[in-house]
């Protein structure tokens, strides 16, 4: 590989072939062909689809991995109960179980500390935000620097702002381990399947202009809805994937503690 290098154009030259052909091709028919002004999208998204497609396979592939490396479905070896009403600590190991432990006793952390009101009802008031906004890149990255990878990681960065905020038995709580999963799986089959449909539509593998009869509106704009479908796919898989992950680093892959 390193041998072959040495035939490839310099870097920059302006004469190489992807300067001559693909680049002037890309800046002259963007918009003619997709009816998208930013070539990036168009490019990553349309003209190199399979690529991006690939990369969406990779990151839940990534993810898949370090759930299968980190989760523990082993039981619980050691809990830490906090007396609510005194603040005492107790420490049970080996699944002992102590008869004190009732209502009056809340299961912790390890390296509990108190929570901060401050901290939390700040983070409350701004996660719908930062969910809000990451939806807004996935949907106008057609129109701006934006897309699925840029708004899966925003809309997953909430979610381990909710968990660092609050702790993390809040975050599993309200979106369950399954739940993650299936996103992570839905965001690749939402790509591949935009991309098949077309070709029973008579076109081939990720030609979103065979989705004309099956989407309403303007028949030129058929393959910018195509790209803002598969974009949705990629957000799905990017926030599912950090947020596995996450939750397994924090918690030893037990879901029972951690930051």
């Amino acid at each position: 590989m390193l041998y072959g290098t040495a035939d490839f154009p310099d870097w920059g030259d302006p004469s190489s072939p992807a300067s001559t052909h693909l680049s002037d091709y890309y800046i002259e028919k963007t918009i003619e062909d997709t009816q998208v002004p930013n070539i990036v999208t168009s490019v990553l998204a349309d003209y190199r689809g399979f690529d991006t497609m690939f990369e969406t396979a990779v990151i839940f592939t990534a993810g898949l991995a370090c759930f299968l490396l980190l989760r523990d479905f082993r039981g619980k070896k050691e809990r830490f109960y906090r007396h609510k009403p005194t603040g005492v600590i107790l420490h049970i190991k080996d699944g002992k179980k102590i008869l004190a432990v009732g209502k009056e006793f809340e299961h912790m952390d390890k390296d509990w500390v108190p929570s901060d009101l401050i901290i939390k009802t700040v983070c409350r008031i701004l996660i719908p935000f930062i969910q809000i906004y990451a939806m807004y890149v996935v949907a106008h990255g057609d129109f701006s620097p934006g897309g699925g990878f840029q708004g899966g990681v925003i809309f997953g960065s909430s979610l381990i702002l909710l968990a660092i905020s609050y702790d993390l038995k809040t975050l599993v709580k309200r979106i369950k381990e399954k739940v993650l999963g299936i996103f992570a799986a839905l965001g690749v089959l939402i790509y591949v399947g935009i991309a098949a449909i077309c070709m029973p539509m008579g076109g081939n593998f990720l030609d979103y202009s065979k989705l004309a009869p099956l989407v309403p509106g303007d028949p030129h704009h058929v393959r910018a809805l195509g790209m803002l479908g598969v974009e949705i796919g990629v957000g799905f898989a990017v926030m599912a994937v950090m947020a596995i992950i996450y939750i397994n680093i924090v918690s030893e892959g037990r879901h029972d503690e951690g930051l």
